[in-house]
C-alpha cells in the first residue's frame, strides 16, 4: 500500500466519553469481523483489569481498511493517571479524533490530551459523542470546545476544526445531531480527507523508528512498537538501539516484524516509512529509544513526559501471615518486577531506599499505582505499601518549597455543592468557578493541592450520597499551602494473634466500624476497624463467650454482625496514616500498623513528639 493511502490517527478523550466503544463501531463497519463472528464488547480493552473496571489502561493499536485506505487507529487511556501513555502515542500519529460527551462537555483530561495534540501541530477532528443522551447540551458543548481550543492557543487551522455528531454505542456519525442513516461512513470519509498521510522521511534513507510502547512476549521476547520515520525494515536485517542522548545501547537483528490488522498482529517480511509496526529481536532497548540502521548516529527526538507527582513505598511483607498466600516475597524478586514496569511505563520512577527491603515508586496518581499493585498481587507477589506522599520541589529562582496542584472538576447536585466547597476549602482548595450544568446539577472547578485529595474520594462520595462525579488533573507546581487536616477518626487495633470471634466483634461494633468478619486470621498490630473517636484503640477481637452450667448455650449464643466495611485497594492505600501500612497478598488486603509491637509503637511516637518539639 502506498503511503498516500495510509492514515495514522489516535482517539483521545476524557474517561468514559466512549473512545473504545467508537473503535468497536469502526472495526465492525469496516468489515473487520465476519457477520456471525462473536466479538466482545470494547474489544480493545483486552486486559482483565480493563474489563473489570471499564477503563482503558494501556494504549493499543489496531487498523481497518476502508475503500483503498489503510487507517491505523490508536485507542488511548482517558484517565489522567495514565496520561504518560497518551503523551508517547501522539508522536507517532498524524491526526487525532477528539471525543467529547454531549452532556459533560470538555473535562480535565480533554484539556490535557488536546493541549498535547495542539503543541505537536496536529489538527483534531471533534466528535460530540452520545448525542442521544436525554440531558445532552449539544450547542453549549460545541461552544465550550471552541473556547477550550482558543484557551490552549490553537492556531487558525486548528480552530477551524471539522465537527461530527455521533452515538458510538449505536454506531453512527453525521454532520447533524439526527443524521444516523449512513452509520460511521461520514467519519471514515472525514478521516481520509482531513488527516494527512504520514509526514516521514524517504524510503531510500536509512531506517529509523522511535519506540513508543514496550511489551514482553514469552516466545518473541521484547517487542517494541512505533512508527517508522524513514527507510525500510526487513526481517533479519541488522539494527542498533540508541538512547535519547545518542549512546549505543545494543546491536542485533530484527527477528520478527508485526503489523496491526484488525484485532490481530500479522508477521510480514517488509515494512516501509509511515507504517506502525512492532519489532522483536532486541533485548535491552526500551521506550523512547531509537531503533535504526547501523550507519545512523543521531537519535530521533522524543517528547518529554510530565514528571510523577505521588510516591509510595513498596517493601517486603513482614507481617506474621507473610508467605502464606503468595510465592514471590523476596525483595530481589520485587525489585526485578518493578524494574520491568519502569522500562515500559515512562510515567513511573523507581528508586532504592536506604532500607534494602523497600523501594520508592513514583507515579501520576493513586489509580495508576493501585493498578500496578493489583497486577503484582495477581501475579503472586506479597507487598507492604505505605501511604502516598506528594513529591515536592524547590523553586530555583525563589528557593521556596513547591507542591503539586491539581485542577479538580466536580459535578454534583446543587444541594450538595456547599458541602463540597467547604470540604475542599478545608483541604486548602481554591474555588475557581461555579456554574449550573443543567438538570439541577452544578459544576465546580477548584485548584487543590495533591495532598488534600489523598483519601478524599471516599468522603466525597459520602457527602454527595454517591451522586457526585469528580475528575482531577495535574495543573502545576505552586507554593506550599500549609497543613492539611488528616483522617478524623482513629483505628481499632488487635492486641493478640488468632482468629476473630463473632462474640467479641459484636461487642466491638459499638466502638466503630469493623473491617473484618468472624473467623478471619488476625495478628497483633493489625487494624480491624475504624474507631468512632479520634484516638487509636487497642481491642481484643478474640474474646469468646464464657459458658457455664448456669447459662443455656442456646438461642442467646446467636450473634448477628453487621456486614464489615471492605476497603478496595485504592481505598485502603488512601485511608491509612503515615504510621500505617497496607498488607497486600494474592488473597487478602489487610491494614496494619507499621510497628506491630505496642510498646515499640509508643516509644516511636514519643521520639516523634520530641523531635517535633
Amino acid at each position: 500500500m502506498t503511503r498516500t493511502l495510509l492514515r495514522n490517527i489516535a482517539i483521545i478523550a476524557h474517561v468514559d466519553h466512549g473512545k473504545t466503544t467508537l473503535v468497536d463501531g469502526l472495526l465492525r463497519q469496516s468489515g473487520a469481523f465476519r457477520a456471525n463472528q462473536a466479538v466482545a464488547e470494547r474489544a480493545l480493552d483486552s486486559g482483565d483489569l480493563e474489563r473489570e473496571r471499564g477503563i482503558t489502561i494501556l494504549a493499543k493499536c489496531t487498523s481497518v481498511e476502508w475503500r483503498d485506505f489503510r487507517i491505523n487507529i490508536v485507542d488511548t487511556p482517558g484517565h489522567a493517571d495514565f496520561g504518560g501513555e497518551v503523551e508517547r502515542i501522539l508522536g507517532m500519529v498524524d491526526g487525532v479524533v477528539l471525543l467529547v460527551d454531549s452532556a459533560e462537555g470538555p473535562m480535565p483530561q480533554t484539556k490535557f490530551v488536546l493541549g498535547k495534540a495542539l503543541k505537536l501541530g496536529l489538527k483534531p477532528i471533534v466528535v460530540i459523542n452520545k448525542v442521544d443522551r436525554p440531558d445532552a447540551r449539544i450547542d453549549e458543548v460545541h461552544e465550550e470546545v471552541f473556547d477550550l481550543f482558543a484557551a490552549l492557543d490553537a492556531n487558525d487551522q486548528q480552530l477551524d476544526f471539522p465537527l461530527l455528531y455521533a452515538s458510538g454505542r449505536d454506531g453512527w456519525a453525521g454532520a447533524t445531531p439526527d443524521a444516523n442513516g449512513d452509520g460511521l461512513q461520514p467519519m471514515f470519509e472525514l478521516i481520509t480527507k482531513h488527516v494527512p498521510s504520514p509526514d516521514v522521511g524517504s524510503e531510500e534513507a536509512p531506517f529509523t523508528i522511535l519506540a513508543t510502547t514496550l511489551e514482553a512476549d514469552p516466545y518473541l521476547g521484547r517487542i517494541l512498537t512505533g512508527r517508522i520515520q524513514s527507510g525500510v525494515v526487513e526481517a533479519n536485517m541488522p539494527i542498533k538501539a540508541l538512547s535519547r542522548d545518542g549512546k549505543l545501547i545494543e546491536q542485533g537483528r530484527v527477528s520478527k516484524i508485526l503489523v496491526f490488522r484488525d484485532l490481530q498482529r500479522q508477521p510480514v517480511d517488509r515494512a516501509e516509512a509511515g507504517d506502525i509496526v512492532a519489532l522483536a529481536g532486541l533485548t535491552k532497548a526500551t521506550v523512547a529509544d531509537t531503533l535504526c540502521d547501523p550507519e545512523v548516529t543521531e537519535p530521533l527526538e522524543s517528547q518529554p513526559v510530565d514528571p510523577p507527582t505521588l510516591s509510595v513505598t513498596f517493601s517486603i511483607n513482614d507481617s506474621p501471615l507473610a508467605g502464606k498466600d503468595g510465592d514471590k516475597v523476596q525483595s530481589r524478586v520485587i525489585r526485578n518486577r518493578l524494574d520491568r514496569e519502569a522500562e515500559g511505563n515512562v510515567a513511573i520512577k523507581i528508586t532504592q531506599t536506604p532500607d534494602d527491603n523497600a523501594f520508592d515508586v513514583a507515579g501520576r496518581g493513586e489509580l495508576q499505582l493501585g493498578v500496578l499493585i493489583e497486577q503484582m498481587r495477581r501475579e503472586g507477589y506479597e507487598l507492604s505499601i505505605s501511604r502516598p506522599r506528594v513529591l515536592y520541589r524547590t523553586n530555583p529562582d525563589t528557593g521556596q518549597r513547591e507542591e503539586p496542584i491539581e485542577e479538580v472538576v466536580v459535578d454534583v447536585d446543587e444541594e450538595y455543592s456547599g458541602t463540597v466547597v467547604e470540604a475542599l476549602s478545608l483541604r486548602k482548595g481554591e474555588l475557581k468557578s461555579m456554574k449550573p450544568s443543567g438538570g439541577g446539577k452544578a459544576r465546580l472547578e477548584f485548584l487543590v493541592p495533591t495532598r488534600g485529595l489523598i483519601g478524599y474520594h471516599g468522603d466525597f462520595m459520602t457527602e454527595t450520597r454517591g451522586t457526585g462525579v469528580m475528575s482531577r488533573l495535574f495543573h502545576s507546581y505552586g507554593p506550599y499551602r500549609g497543613t492539611v487536616p488528616g483522617r478524623r477518626n482513629g483505628v481499632l487495633i488487635s492486641n493478640a494473634p488468632g482468629q476473630s470471634v463473632a462474640y467479641a466483634l459484636a461487642n466491638l461494633e459499638e466502638r466503630g466500624v469493623l473491617f473484618i468478619g468472624s473467623g478471619e486470621a488476625i495478628y497483633e498490630g493489625m487494624i480491624i476497624g475504624e474507631n468512632a473517636r479520634s484516638n487509636d484503640l487497642e481491642v481484643n477481637p478474640l474474646k469468646a463467650k464464657q459458658l457455664t452450667n448456669h447459662r443455656a448455650s442456646g438461642k442467646d449464643d446467636a450473634v448477628r454482625l453487621s456486614p464489615p466495611r471492605r476497603l478496595t485497594l485504592e481505598q485502603a492505600i488512601s485511608y491509612i496514616g503515615d504510621d500505617e501500612r497496607v498488607e497486600v497478598t494474592p488473597k487478602a488486603i489487610r491494614l496494619r500498623k507499621a510497628i506491630l509491637d505496642p510498646n515499640e509503637r509508643k516509644k516511636a511516637e514519643k521520639r516523634r513528639e520530641a523531635e517535633s518539639a
